[in-house]
């Protein structure tokens, strides 16, 4: 199960599909409504049974779960067993007959004892934990194992973690990757634990093959080690996770990596997120984008269309809805992640690995980066960042940014104002540049900021709080209490 398993790559689109449904017919009727107390009284109330999910198409029947449902009671979704259900299992008697009561206590608790838990960032909501076992962390470490496959890791190289010391996914998601694939990696904790010198230093004694860690402070490391004239000669890949990743992003990293002397860089985005207890990757593609490489066997990846809620076609944008099929501790089924991908999901053999597995293309947004603005005193509109944050990282002119929401002249009553807080990294003049900047978010946007500032590198570390916030601050809402929320999945649907 390491790799992907040859049965589920040689399967076509109608073959594998049943397959996953007959897989998770079984995980259904075996662990989740047995024993999951959420998902036990839905399926009661709704008149629902394992056995009427027999097609893909059937997992419409199965009612969305959404992150409101988890914010009311976590604990309702984590897996509770049931021994006298479990001891009247003919598996659990002929391990007792033949292994000892002893195996059979051991077996249980490696399938349902918590050991380890998650969470959501809290970003939008209160963080929301997720309960592994040691079920699940074989799952991680099988899924961390792929990651390292699909992005073309080899034993030999040295790798530097630099996803914070948190319970979070990207983090524990890199560990288990590593000590799976049996490769040296080096956990340093970000900026927030050794700060950007410390980093830096590990980077002179490691002169590491692999650098992991988000997009904003690896493009921060390796500007201060330019800065610092430190050299990365072997460096080869640079795996990003915890934020989104735009084409412009991918081309200023790779552009950073060969002035440190590196001779040919693979940037390589990787998507996860807490709910879903795994990361997907994609390969190297050099400056395509190859999608992000899923793993049938494990979870089974939907994309609807968020105002219908039904599955679109092949290579259809829409919402990201995910379920598993060998999760314990925590367990949701049809997750609205509130992510929309705009290429969908494509089951062809990707063109550059080889692998025959369902992907996901293209750009991935967030519902929960639309903002309303009240931009003049008769209406408030629908601002998308995430439009706005691939025009800034798109822009060859300007590092690091940052964009400020906040109240005109600091009264809560009056309009709404879009600050823009920019690093220069050339020698064009900031007049010309800002003229550039208006003209782009017009032409791409229809908005443009209020003002645009101009920050050193230093000052630009401390607005987007590198080395002292858990993942830096690219967007930040100064209206009082917040201003207006971001907007909930409903509103966010007309602009997927």
């Amino acid at each position: 199960m390491k790799s992907h398993p040859p049965k589920w790559q040689s399967l076509p689109k109608s073959a594998l599909q049943q397959a996953q449904v007959e897989k998770l017919r079984r995980y259904l009727a075996r662990i989740v409504l047995p024993f999951s107390a959420h998902y036990g009284k839905l399926f009661r109330e709704h008149g629902l049974r394992a056995d009427d999910i027999r097609s893909f198409a059937d997992l419409r029947k199965i009612p969305f779960t959404q992150k409101e449902d988890l914010l009311d009671d976590p604990k309702q979704f984590v897996l509770v067993p049931d021994r006298k259900i479990l001891a009247r299992r003919f598996s659990t008697i002929f391990t007792a007959l033949t292994q000892g009561r002893d195996a059979v206590t051991q077996k249980f608790e490696r399938e349902f004892r918590p050991l380890m838990l998650t969470s959501t960032t809290g970003r939008s909501s209160d963080p929301i934990p997720f309960i592994y076992t040691q079920r699940d962390l074989e799952v991680l470490a099988i899924a961390g194992d792929r990651v390292m496959r699909v992005c073309g890791a080899k034993p030999e190289m040295r790798m530097i973690n630099m996803f914070p010391f948190a319970p979070h996914l990207a983090f524990w998601q890199t560990h288990y990757a590593g000590t799976e694939f049996g490769t040296f990696v080096l956990s340093t904790g970000g900026g927030k634990t050794l700060g950007t010198d410390g980093n830096l230093r590990m980077i002179k004694k490691l002169n590491p093959d692999v650098l992991i860690g988000m997009p904003t402070f690896v493009y921060h490391l390796l500007r201060a080690a330019l800065q610092e004239g430190v050299k990365c000669p072997q460096l080869s890949k640079i795996v990003l996770g915890g934020e989104k990743v735009p084409n412009g992003m991918r081309r200023k990293l790779r552009a950073l990596a060969f002035e440190l002397g590196a001779k040919t860089v693979d940037v390589l985005p990787t998507y996860g997120f807490t709910e879903a207890k795994m990361a997907w990757p994609q390969c190297p593609a050099g400056d395509a984008q190859s999608g992000y490489h899923l793993n049938p066997d494990l979870g089974i990846v939907e994309v609807i269309n968020p105002e219908t809620g039904e599955q679109v076609g092949e290579g259809e944008p829409g919402e990201i809805v995910w379920t598993p099929l060998a999760a314990r501790g925590s367990v949701v089924l049809r997750y609205r992640t509130c992510d929309f991908i705009d290429g969908g999901l494509v089951h062809e053999r990707c063109p550059h690995c080889g692998r025959n597995v369902p992907r996901l293309i293209g750009h991935i947004s967030r519902s929960s980066e639309i903002r309303e603005m009240r931009l003049d005193k008769l209406k408030g509109t629908l601002v998308d960042f995430n439009q706005l944050e691939h025009v800034l990282d798109n822009f060859e002119h300007i590092g690091t940014w940052q964009l400020e929401i906040r109240k005109a002249n600091d009264d809560a009553l009056d309009v709404d104002e879009l600050i823009l807080h920019v690093q220069k990294v050339d020698n064009m003049p900031e007049e010309q540049l800002q003229t550039e900047l208006n003209s782009r978010f017009v032409a791409e946007t229809e908005i443009h900021p209020n003002k645009i500032q101009f920050h050193s590198e230093e000052e630009m570390r401390r607005l987007q709080g590198v080395g002292t916030q858990l993942k830096e601050q690219r967007v930040v809402d100064h209206r009082p209490q917040g201003g207006v929320a971001p907007q909930t999945n409903d509103v966010a649907k007309s602009h997927a």
